[in-house]
């Protein structure tokens, strides 16, 4: 016979039952929220009832019966093993209950793009399946646009509070803005989403002001508020904001850039300190980013296509800012500029916006912490007697950030490898594979060529190549090292 477990083993095991409580939260969070679209289609009369009372039941409850199953072993502090498997299983489940609308109900699609599509909203990835959006019920739209708002607040405070903490990808550098949690994660994390979530909800209204005074109707302008803050992209348009012009352009650009500056800057600004907002200097490196890349490519629609000035300028403007800040937008195909655009657009997709933002990608203070190595290097190359250290912002560099930075951009680069090869195996045509993976992994939203080109969409791949694409958004929201980490055997060891 096999002898029972002592209670020292058992406390060798990993407790996952303080993750479960609080993920078991978020899923009934998530499905009462499922209220907001049921009432849209019940206005507008034009939905299928039972799909979002229905959806809200089954996910409601699931939530409330783990919840109500782990209550007994909450706890106020997490361990680090408990933190990474609560940030990776948070946004692994709930796509799998927000995807239950789009699966039961309008578009009655498979449950495999309505994965994808789920996934894709809480990742803000802004990559969809669907089409014919613009004969869609009202519910399903705004319940898309609710997945990318909810994912873009999400994704703030796993920054603030986690990555940091988790020393993910050199994040740990911020741990000196006044929001280290180590051994007291979950009550900073309320703390902090407390104070970014009414910044977020007051640009959302701002940003929805701006749209309603550029022209949209006021279910438009929600619709484009919620996924423009988030930097998520969806629209209730097959074309985008291609179906609108002008003003409505001018609008996304705004707020697109707001959103993808660090939220703790808008915190200190409203706590009556403006200066980290001003002499931040990913936020500098970022805008330098932006003008020089308009500035180019302004010319050459000028010039090689034939735009006239302001129609170049506002276009190449609006598709610069969407790319950069992952946002996905799109309101025009740049693919007509030709391949001096097409490959500024892939380059810069793989820049993203900066730390602590709902922008996705590889973050701009990666590049800069790279390029502070590559000068001291050089200098050292010239000097081999000199002592030459990185700084960031006046700073010294520590090892252990510049290891974890170097780490992230070597498994960066390894996984887009591998899931574009892994898309080639399946059939896809290569610009179609390199390109989709770069989209999901940095979280951008449309690809390159005909199928996924910002014309196009997601929903013609083979089944199999929406799975690797929505894993490849998990990866690349969470930053990569903190979703490879639970394959390794020491992480479960205590």
């Amino acid at each position: 016979m096999t002898p029972a477990r002592s209670p020292a083993n058992r406390s060798d095991m990993l407790d996952i039952r303080p993750v479960g409580y609080v993920i078991g939260l978020l899923v009934a969070v998530l499905g009462a929220s499922m209220v907001v679209p049921f009432m849209a289609d019940v206005i507008e009369g034009k939905g299928a009832l039972g799909t979002f009372g229905l959806s809200a039941m089954i996910t409601t409850m699931t939530g409330a019966m783990v919840t109500l199953a782990c209550a007994d072993e909450r706890q106020q502090g997490l361990s680090l093993q408990q933190t990474f498997l609560l940030t990776t299983g948070t946004w692994l489940l709930l796509p799998v209950f927000g995807a239950l609308p789009f699966w039961i109900g309008a578009p009655n699609a498979s449950y495999t793009d309505a994965f994808f599509e789920a996934m894709s909203g809480l990742t803000t990835t802004g990559a969809t399946v669907f089409s014919g959006l613009d004969d869609m019920p009202a519910g399903t739209l705004l319940w898309r646009a609710l997945l990318q708002w909810f994912g873009g607040v999400g994704i703030i405070v796993v920054a603030l509070a986690f990555l940091p903490s988790l020393k993910v990808g050199g994040m740990q550098i911020f741990r000196s803005e006044g929001f280290d949690t180590f051994g007291k994660i979950l009550p900073r994390a309320a703390e902090i989403a407390a104070s970014v979530s009414w910044i977020y909800l007051g640009v959302t209204l701002a940003c929805l002001l701006g749209y309603t005074w550029a022209g949209m109707s006021g279910f438009e302008a929600l619709l484009h508020a919620l996924t423009t803050v988030s930097t998520g992209g969806f629209s209730n348009h097959d074309a985008s904001i291609g179906h609108y012009a002008g003003n409505v352009e001018y609008v996304a650009v705004v707020f697109m850039l707001i959103a993808s500056l660090p939220f703790v800057r808008f915190v200190q600004l409203i706590s009556g300190t403006a200066q980290p907002l001003l002499h931040d200097s990913q936020i500098r490196s970022y805008f330098i980013v932006i003008g020089v890349v308009v500035a180019l490519l302004t010319l050459h629609v000028r010039f090689s296509v034939g735009e006239e000035w302001e129609v170049a300028f506002r276009q190449v403007l609006f598709n610069t800012v969407s790319i950069v800040s992952g946002t996905g937008y799109a309101s025009t195909d740049y693919q007509l500029w030709g391949p001096f655009a097409i490959s500024i657009f892939f380059l810069i997709g793989l820049i993203g916006g900066c730390a602590g933002s709902t922008a996705c990608s590889v973050k701009i203070f990666r590049y800069e912490l790279l390029f502070a190595a590559l000068r001291s290097q050089i200098r050292r190359i010239h000097n081999p007697s000199g002592i030459f250290t990185p700084r960031y912002e006046g700073r010294p560099i520590s090892d252990d950030i510049m290891n974890s930075v170097m780490a992230f951009f070597v498994v960066f680069l390894l996984s887009l490898g591998m899931i574009a090869i892994v898309l080639s195996l399946m059939g896809l045509p290569p610009v179609t594979a390199v390109s989709g993976a770069a989209s999901a992994l940095a979280n951008i939203g449309p690809g390159l060529g005909e199928e996924i080109g910002p014309a196009g969409n997601y929903g013609g791949l083979p089944d199999g190549a929406k799975w690797v694409l929505a894993m490849a958004m998990l990866l690349g929201r969470l930053e990569l090292m903190s979703v490879f980490v639970l394959f390794t055997a020491a992480f479960w060891r205590q």
